[in-house]
């Protein structure tokens, strides 16, 4: 993940703050606490976080997973270059 400009975090803070109460799956590819640098301030970061933590029900995954066994196979002696 990238840091976000402000446009995007206050979209992203009116998307969640919507569906408060409703429905909504998040796969978090960081902890909480990695994700406030991601904001323009650490305000918009707090609050966006709280609406999210406040009525969820947190899931802890541990184990490999499962992207990796769905990668291509790369072809043996493959190189990435075209022939020619």
């Amino acid at each position: 993940m990238r840091g976000l400009i402000p446009p995007q975090a206050y979209d992203l803070y009116e998307l969640i703050t919507e569906r408060a109460g409703r429905s909504l799956i998040l796969p978090p590819d960081r902890a909480p606490q990695d994700r406030c640098p991601l904001f323009p301030t650490s305000v918009v970061a707090e609050s966006l976080l709280d609406r999210l933590i406040s009525n969820s029900h947190q899931l802890f995954m541990n184990g490999a997973g499962y992207r990796p066994n769905q990668r291509p196979r790369a072809a043996a002696g493959n190189t990435g270059k075209k022939a020619g």
